[in-house]
């Protein structure tokens, strides 16, 4: 038999489905599973293709062809660090490892060290759409050598989703800067989500029932809010439980879970000072989301106005659309800020152009807006925030009213809406020419001598002020 054009280790849901994602591109595949029986069962339930079932993995690498293309898609952290440990007796110099799940960027970097002083060549790909998007086409982001991306060229691109004619693919960066754009992107995700979630809280305070959801997500996924998460809750809405015959979403408990991606990318923000004030709000409603105990606790005990909304449905319609376009945007906006500090941090130089263009398609934050996103650093790649590109800064000024309205009526209500406040103060901070840091300074200067500047002399100049004492 001949040898294999690419391998994969990990036979769960998404190892399989990339599988007969790229020998369905015209590749011969090699598989093995830890689990020898998966590897049994996945070749035998698809006969006729060109897949190669491995019982060993000395035998999986030599099925290979040279240079050896391996692909591992296990849990992030100590067992793709088992798996690299495994291979490298096995290996030649020369041959690739691709880790295509949700690594930590620092630990790809450490193992792109770690296998490049041993004269192998590593890739961190982040893989972005789920089951159907590694089966059918997804993102994909990989980082590490150039020369490395070339050799991978050909079977990335054949098998990445295609967004105006263009693969869902590109060379990120070097190193890490793979993983870390899809770790961002995941954080983009959370807010995204949370965003959603919110105008649906909204929407049931005002009587709506799932199936008038489902008709105003199908209506907003057929215009300028079209997405694949706007898609899938459309369907959600639609879909009823067959045990009880009620909506499924409303026999979904509210509590959510989360994989690590949103607080990693989180706390990057802070090591770079960048505001994702939206991702923040909607990691912390996750975790909020988890408390159910103490929130139904609390709930007896801890007032609020009623739950609810009145008026014109149609009209609520379009307000909520204006504040959720408006607060996604705001959500891009900061993760394309912290990508482009972190960029700058590690001297990756990273092309926020390319980024947003391969997530047009396959992924899971894809968007038609991701176009407009991706027009405007191409025309301007300097751009200092999404916000100010023409097409979105005239969105924001058109629809921040709108998004007030929305914000101060549920707030009225009592509905949390942490995800839209987050987006609309960001906004508003980023457009105030005065923020009232002028005392929060005086304060500093106050308890610990930190200095401050003067509206009346040159900036970089630091003055200090004797204050009088006070007895605390």
């Amino acid at each position: 038999m001949s040898k294999s054009d690419f391998g994969l280790i990990g036979l769960a849901v998404m190892g399989q489905n990339l599988v007969l994602n790229v020998e369905s591109r015209g590749f011969q595949v090699s598989v093995y599973n830890r689990t020898t029986s998966v590897t049994d069962e996945f070749v035998a339930a698809h006969p006729g293709k060109k897949l190669v079932g491995a019982q060993s993995l000395e035998d999986f690498v030599q099925s290979l062809a040279s240079p050896r293309k391996i692909m591992i898609m296990v849990k992030a952290g100590g067992p793709v660090d088992a798996v690299i440990e495994s291979l490298i007796p096995l290996l030649d110099k020369g041959d690739i490892i691709i880790d295509g799940g949700n690594s930590l960027y620092t630990d790809t970097e450490r193992r792109d060290k770690w296998l490049g002083d041993l004269g192998f060549r590593f890739i961190g790909a982040g893989v972005s759409g789920g089951e159907e998007g590694a089966r059918k086409g997804p993102a994909i982001m990989p980082g590490g050598p150039a020369s490395t991306w070339e050799v991978m060229q050909p079977i990335f691109e054949s098998i990445a989703a295609k967004a105006e004619g263009e693969p869902c693919v590109t060379h990120i960066g070097p190193g890490g800067a793979g993983h870390y754009v899809k770790m961002i992107h995941n954080g983009i995700e959370y807010g995204d989500m949370q965003l959603i979630c919110e105008a649906y809280n909204i929407f049931k305070a005002a009587g709506f029932t799932a199936d008038e959801l489902g008709q105003v997500f199908s209506d907003w996924y057929a215009g300028d809010l079209e997405s694949y998460l706007i898609q899938i809750t459309a369907e959600i809405f639609k879909q009823k439980d067959p045990e009880t015959g009620k909506p499924i979403v409303d026999v979904i408990l509210d509590t959510a879970g989360q994989k690590g991606t949103g607080k990693w990318t989180i706390m990057n923000a802070v090591e770079n000072a960048v505001v994702i004030s939206t991702i923040n709000a909607a990691v912390e409603a996750r975790i909020l989301s988890s408390m159910k105990d103490k929130r139904v606790a609390a709930s007896t005990e801890l007032q609020g106005p009623k739950s609810e909304i009145t008026g014109d449905k149609a009209a609520l319609v379009k307000k909520v659309h204006d504040a959720l376009f408006a607060s996604k945007i705001i959500s891009y906006a900061q993760g394309l800020d912290l990508i482009t500090a972190m960029s700058k941090e590690k001297g990756w130089n990273l092309d926020l152009g390319k980024i947003a263009a391969i997530w047009r398609g396959g992924c899971i934050i894809r968007a038609r807006f991701l176009n407009d996103i991706t027009d405007a650093y191409r025309t301007d790649p300097g751009l200092s925030n999404l916000m100010l590109a023409p097409f979105f800064k005239n969105l924001l000024n058109e629809f921040q009213q709108n998004w007030r309205e929305v914000i101060s009526m549920a707030t009225l209500a009592g509905i949390p809406v942490p995800a839209f406040s987050a987006s609309l103060g960001y906004y508003d901070s980023y457009r105030a020419a005065f923020l009232p840091a002028n005392l929060l300074q005086a304060q500093r200067d106050f308890f610990g001598a930190h200095t401050y500047e003067r509206t009346d002399k040159p900036r970089g100049e630091m003055f200090h002020t004797n204050w009088p004492d006070v007895i605390g």
